[in-house]
């Protein structure tokens, strides 16, 4: 199935616009080998590393007593594989997403190259956005996290996921790794690329810390409140760049993008604090027990500076901005008063500059 058109001629095989037109056409064949895989016997075992969840323990099932036990997660170097390949179908996704939506609405509106680039951007994190987000909050209901926000700091009898919170997890970071090959899928330019790479890396470090320390609450509940502030920038920019009138959607999100930086904090530094006055002696990094003092510290100094890291970012974007705006003003006010010093003298000047158009007209 082809994801992408075709251009009126072929490019060379393997080529670079090779690559770009069928690149994912390529990886699904990758992605159908795997799967393939799973129909003979000797290489089932090897597929389902790829396609299923690993490091499944069963334990005794506490709330189902007649049912015995149940099966949760921890993590494993297996998790690279299964990693890998839900990252082939990200890339797939967004392809489809692409070449059947954005693709579509950016040739019917004839958007410019420049808001075309914003369309893809914003178009696609904000399906991944709104997705994640309504996952985020499935599980965290179904978890009774929000019911009981004592879950958050409560230490657990084993370090253990269920098949849901691993699986979010899992998807987490494929998705942000398929980022990096789509730097060079939708061509990015070379001085863009940089802040992109920080933008993957930064989701990279905090999902896969709270993975691999088992912050696995803490982190879903992060990230959802993460996700609903970017995903309602993106929509305002979508509007914004739609429509140059509605300038205070963005303005809206800047509100947002404080209050929601504020909770952030508020929830990381308590959940942290709680865990840290619930250490014992007995943890101990060695026994398999990550949530040790040192480890705290680090996520709480990790959130903190991010969050910093981002609200400054913001603000130096914001002030190039106003920077911008207010010498627009300036060069604007001073046009008005050249031209005006045409019209002191009255109807004279007024006349010296109006019979260009005046012949125009009476020739038509």
């Amino acid at each position: 199935m082809g994801l992408r058109k075709k251009g009126t001629r072929n490019p060379p095989v393997l080529s670079h616009e090779f690559v770009l037109q069928n690149h994912a056409d390529m990886v699904s064949c990758v992605g159908m080998f795997f799967v393939l895989g799973l129909m003979f016997e000797g290489t089932a075992e090897v597929s389902i590393v790829f396609l299923t969840l690993q490091h499944g323990v069963l334990v005794p099932d506490e709330e189902e007593r007649a049912s015995g036990s149940k099966t949760l997660y921890h993590y494993g170097v297996k998790d690279l594989a299964t990693v890998f390949f839900y990252m082939l179908v990200a890339i797939i996704l967004h392809a489809t997403i692409q070449e059947y939506v954005l693709d579509k609405i950016s040739r019917r509106l004839q958007f410019t190259k420049a808001k075309q680039v914003q369309l893809n951007e914003s178009g696609q994190l904000s399906v991944f956005y709104v997705v994640s987000g309504a996952w985020g909050l499935f599980i965290l209901t179904s978890e009774n996290c929000l019911s009981d926000p004592t879950l958050l700091w409560r230490a657990h009898s084993h370090n253990m996921m269920t098949f849901q919170m691993k699986f979010f997890y899992i998807s987490q970071l494929a998705y942000w790794c398929h980022s990096f090959p789509e730097l060079y899928f939708q061509k990015i330019k070379k001085q863009d690329i940089p802040g992109q790479l920080i933008y993957i890396g930064l989701h990279l470090f905090h999902i896969g810390g709270a993975y691999l320390l088992y912050l696995n609450h803490l982190g879903l509940l992060l990230l959802v409140l993460h996700y609903s502030v970017e995903l309602l920038y993106h929509l305002c920019g979508l509007v914004y760049f739609s429509d140059e009138k509605y300038q205070k959607g963005l303005s809206l999100w800047v509100i947002v993008f404080i209050l929601g930086r504020l909770v952030t904090l508020i929830v990381s530094v308590v959940t942290v604090g709680l865990h840290l006055a619930g250490s014992g002696p007995g943890n101990d990094a060695l026994t398999g027990n990550v949530n040790v003092l040192a480890a705290k510290i680090a996520v709480l100094s990790s959130s903190c500076s991010i969050q910093a890291y981002i609200t400054w970012t913001l603000t130096t974007v914001w002030l190039q901005k106003w920077v911008e705006h207010s010498n627009l003003r300036i060069s604007c006010g001073k046009k008005k008063r050249s031209m005006a010093k045409g019209t002191e003298n009255g109807v004279e000047n007024t006349n010296r500059v109006e019979p260009p158009p005046k012949r125009k007209e009476k020739s038509s």
